[in-house]
């Protein structure tokens, strides 16, 4: 598939080199195309950069993969206009600026906001519950990580669904969109366990079935 990245950030970065290990065409791109961070992230993950507007247009599937606060920076009239029948992944968390809690949550989330900035997209919610330390080894202590999937529509997500097994993640259908609600927190206690309680970044979630 063809598939862009927006983002150069750690979990855009992340997000790049295994989606060309599967064979898809990437390409990893921002507000700037000759942002410095940008092309020396295309550069490490070996991926064409462009500007965002340019890169979505030719996408089947885009990652939005930057701040939560970048939303209304990054989604211009251009992109979005790009985006029009596009599954959009959103990575984005609402994180407070020391990461220590989420600026929104219980009636809304950072999914459900950007489907309201993108109607006229399939908007689905997925890889924000994976830090972005592990995003490249989805497997860790011997077991795949969970990777829940949210979104309404059902094709888009079984989409992401399939992209999320192929990368070697325990890849769920999480429900309707409105769950991204429960999916936003979690990455909130991943970030408590790696930094308040010393546990580092390199930990993850996993399903247990009986």
């Amino acid at each position: 598939m063809e598939i862009a990245v927006i983002g150069a950030g750690n979990v855009g970065s992340a997000l790049a080199a295994p989606l060309v290990a599967l064979g898809h065409h990437v390409t990893l791109a921002g507000s700037r195309p000759d942002s410095p961070r940008l092309l020396r992230a295309a550069e490490i993950a070996g991926v064409d950069s462009a500007a965002a507007a340019d890169a979505v247009r030719a996408a089947e599937v885009v990652f939005l993969a930057v701040p939560f606060t970048a939303l209304d920076a990054t989604l211009t009239d251009e992109v979005r206009a790009g985006l029009d029948g596009t599954v959009v992944v959103d990575v984005t968390n609402p994180l407070a600026a020391d990461f220590l809690s989420l600026t929104i949550g219980h009636t809304t989330s950072a999914g459900e906001q950007v489907a309201a900035r993108l109607p006229r997209s399939r908007v689905v919610k997925a890889f924000n519950t994976v830090m972005a330390a592990t995003l490249a080894t989805p497997v860790l202590g011997g077991v795949r990580q969970l990777l829940p999937v949210a979104g309404d529509d059902p094709a888009a997500k079984q989409v992401v669904i399939d992209l999320g097994t192929r990368l070697g993640f325990d890849a769920v259908d999480a429900g309707p969109l409105t769950n991204a609600r429960y999916l936003e927190p979690a990455v909130e206690l991943l970030v408590q366990l790696g930094y308040g309680q010393g546990l580092g970044d390199r930990i993850g979630f996993h399903l247990a079935r009986a």
